[in-house]
């Protein structure tokens, strides 16, 4: 026997396979205890304020400022819309709105950030909000700031108009790339905006003014405006706004189209759905298994489209269910600022949390619940991947809004 396999043959044999922790810095950011309202590009005091949290630990992070119709009424609403009256009313080369398009994504300073502020605030892992939402919100600045001065050639004999001021409202499921996918092509176009983030993620858009400043974007053209639902209806009925474009649950779509109906304004809704996956039995199983579990866990199932259904040939559905529960015992799920977790702490979950014996209801329908071994902490908002086997298209779990467990159905 050699030296080297004698050398090899006393090498300690590993314990365990764990990782260790990668946490990301915390302190890349400096919270302010209190936000305002950011209107025509100076920081508004509310009346009302109301707590935002880290949902893993439940920890207050600031202070957030609920507006209010008397925010929407104030003279700084039009001394905004004076911005837009002089920048989009006389027509703004395209060149010069290309540039104010481009210009939020140039400012990569913040860029760590608003990744860390991301996970902090809505509990998505360190590593979708770096490597999959700060390129992609970039992305969309850059593209539709290309668009802005080839509006015309796209469009022969038509003359681009912009809707001049647009009120937008994003769920709390990826707010930074909604704000970036509301925002960028309003700019391009040439209109201002008013974005309302979701309740309880709005850090990255109140951080996100800090990079307008940066940018030198002229005052009032984006203004952020923060609170509940009480917020969002003012902003629906504003008499200065011109066009909402909303992306949430099908009754409040409902709702805002109601109350739209017949003033003049647009309206552009982006609702949630059951989306299904479906599996023949060709499929090449293993990566079938892998769009499963990105499908549904990717965000903890936060997205419109979040593949929430699976429907198998019954030829490989024990396979299918077999490989997706040993692939679901290997996800990790922790701190959501540690690049190692593949599933995070979750803004949603609390409702679980008031409700445990909401998968024993579906179960009572007569699916079956399976949940891998998984220890949760006992502070904050913690759900365990779920999935029901077994389900009938009448269960509840197939219709309704159970976006964080996976349902399949022979």
């Amino acid at each position: 026997m050699g030296k080297l396999e004698r050398k090899q043959e006393r090498a300690p044999v590993p314990a365990g396979w764990d990782y260790a922790p990668a946490p990301e810095a915390r302190d890349l950011v400096q919270l302010r205890e209190r936000y305002g309202i950011f209107v025509g590009g100076k920081w508004i005091e509310p009346k009302e304020t109301y707590t935002t949290i880290d949902p893993a630990s439940e920890e207050p992070l600031a202070e957030i400022g609920q507006a209010g119709p008397a925010e929407g009424r104030d003279g700084r609403r039009r001394r905004a819309r004076r911005v837009r009256e002089r920048l989009v009313g006389a027509r703004t080369r395209p060149s010069a709105r290309s540039t104010s398009s481009a210009s939020p994504a140039c400012s990569r300073s913040g860029s760590r950030e608003l990744a860390v502020l991301e996970s902090l605030n809505g509990g998505k892992p360190i590593r979708e909000s770096r490597d999959v939402d700060l390129p992609l919100a970039a992305a969309h600045f850059f593209y539709y700031a290309g668009w802005a001065d080839k509006l015309e050639y796209a469009f022969p004999n038509r003359r681009p108009a912009a809707d001049r001021r647009r009120g937008p409202d994003h769920p709390v499921e990826l707010p930074l790339l909604m704000l970036a996918w509301k925002i960028a092509p309003a700019l391009a176009a040439g209109n201002t905006v008013v974005l309302k983030p979701a309740e309880t993620t709005p850090l990255t858009a109140l951080h996100f003014c800090d990079i307008l400043r940066q940018a030198e974007l002229p005052p009032g053209v984006v203004n952020i405006v923060t609170g509940d639902g009480r917020t969002g209806a003012a902003l629906v009925e504003h008499p200065g706004v011109d066009k909402i474009a909303f992306t949430g649950s099908t009754d409040v779509g409902k709702a805002i189209q109601r109350r739209l109906a017949g003033t003049g304004k647009r309206l552009t809704l982006e609702l949630g759905g059951k989306a299904a996956n479906v599996i023949f039995d060709d499929a090449a199983l293993d990566q079938a298994v892998e769009g499963i579990v990105n499908g549904i866990y990717f965000n903890q199932g936060h997205v419109c489209c979040a593949g929430s259904r699976l429907l198998v040939q019954e030829s490989v559905y024990e396979d299918v269910v077999r490989k997706l529960k040993r692939r679901m015992a290997t996800l990790r799920v922790g701190d959501p600022l540690d690049k190692n977790t593949d599933r995070r702490r979750d803004q949603l979950a609390r409702a679980a949390r008031e409700d445990p014996g909401a998968g024993r209801e579906r179960e009572a329908e007569g699916a079956e619940i399976y949940q891998p071994p998984c220890r949760l902490p006992e502070k904050g908002y913690w759900f365990v991947p779920t999935v029901f086997t077994s389900v009938a298209q009448s269960y509840r779990v197939a219709q309704g809004g159970d976006l964080r467990a996976g349902a399949v159905g022979g």
